[in-house]
């Protein structure tokens, strides 16, 4: 019999000391941070999951996973935030208005100030996947943090661009979600509800337009991010056992961030939720406002077959490009789709190696 991953395991990276580190955000959230600690050494590394996922993400049993990559490359102090996006809380299956603003103004600055607390003023770089991504971008560019070596975003940052079914998801779901179905998130599992409730009926009717595979998960999640057949990845590109268990990697999420994803997308970029937010003042309304003061490396990475945000990366690297010329760099992914990049069974082959490379060359 194949041997069941638990959930929220740390067994993905065992030749390391791993200690958990929580702390409060100002809005009054208690999130954590889990450093894998090898050895200190002058450059730090902090990875970032997006929305539906966690720091599992970085630190799957079943493959060579990029915490433990990281480690073995010699950058031998490697931390994982979960912040109020991550599937180990509770917050994505409440009813909640947070914001990207929430994270990038409150999460961010909060969890960099408890890691410097432990390694003062070394060198931070941080890798981040699709909205952990878009929000640690609006941390950097509306000046919410600094002192940033290096910055790894994959699939989507400043510029989010969707596919067009997608956009219409983000124009209708919110509103259908919350005040037709009476929903306060959607959820892979919906597969497993009891028969014939509404989440369960509306992972049926998901189904019959995913024929792709047997998982409702993966049908689910292609439904709640994207619009291809599957979204979020190549089939090809995952382990049986890591397509198995894709409810416990992409859990819950309500639809608010969805409001403010879409008023991105209209505007072109990130920009505020509510500018009237006082509690916001301090952040711009336009996240590229101040792009030409920021000196931080950036590399965007992209996979060639991304069906949730196709070009994004490409987008932002070439507007950037042209307001601080040759200071960031972009990376196309042959193959890979949006999240494969990091939980598929040859990442450390095809995509870790890219990643290393730039940090090692940032961190000189």
């Amino acid at each position: 019999m194949e041997k069941r991953i638990a959930r929220y395991t740390l067994e993905g990276v065992p030749d390391a000391r791993t200690t958990m580190h929580p702390f409060t955000t100002a809005d009054g959230l208690g999130l954590y941070l889990t450093r894998f600690h090898r050895a200190d050494c002058d450059d730090v590394v902090l990875l970032l999951h997006g929305l539906t996922a966690s720091s599992d993400m970085f630190i799957m049993p079943e493959h060579r996973n990029f915490a433990g990559f990281l480690l073995d490359e010699g950058f031998g102090d490697v931390w994982t935030l979960d912040f109020r996006m991550s599937s180990r809380f509770p917050y994505d299956a409440e009813t909640h208005r947070y914001t990207f603003d929430d994270i990038a103004h409150w999460d961010f600055p909060a969890a960099l100030a408890e890691l410097r607390s432990h390694i003062g003023d070394r060198r931070v770089h941080v890798v981040a996947h699709c909205t952990g991504g878009i929000a640690f971008a609006m941390s950097l560019f509306g000046g919410a943090v600094d002192g940033i070596a290096s910055f790894t975003s994959n699939s989507v940052s400043l510029t989010p661009r969707p596919p067009a079914w997608s956009r219409i998801k983000l124009a209708l779901g919110p509103a259908t979600e919350e005040y037709l179905l009476g929903l306060p998130f959607v959820d892979p599992r919906f597969g497993d509800a009891p028969p014939l409730t509404r989440a369960w009926l509306l992972s049926r009717l998901v189904s019959l337009f995913h024929r792709e595979c047997k998982v409702r998960a993966c049908h689910m999640a292609s439904f709640m991010w994207g619009s291809g057949h599957p979204a979020l990845y190549e089939h090809a590109n995952l382990l049986p056992v890591t397509h198995e268990r894709m409810a416990d990697l992409l859990s819950a999420t309500g639809a608010h961030y969805y409001r403010h994803v879409r008023k991105m997308v209209r505007a072109g970029h990130a920009v505020k939720y509510d500018p009237s937010d006082s509690r916001h003042a301090d952040l711009p309304d336009d996240y590229l406002a101040n792009a030409a003061e920021i000196t931080t490396p950036i590399l965007f990475i992209a996979g060639d077959h991304n069906h949730v945000f196709p070009d994004a990366n490409a987008h932002c690297y070439k507007l950037l490009e042209e307001i601080t010329p040759g200071l960031h760099e972009l990376a196309i992914l042959p193959g890979y789709g949006h999240i494969d990049p990091f939980i598929g069974k040859n990442s450390h082959i095809d995509v870790f190696p890219k990643i290393v490379d730039f940090l090692k060359r940032k961190a000189a």
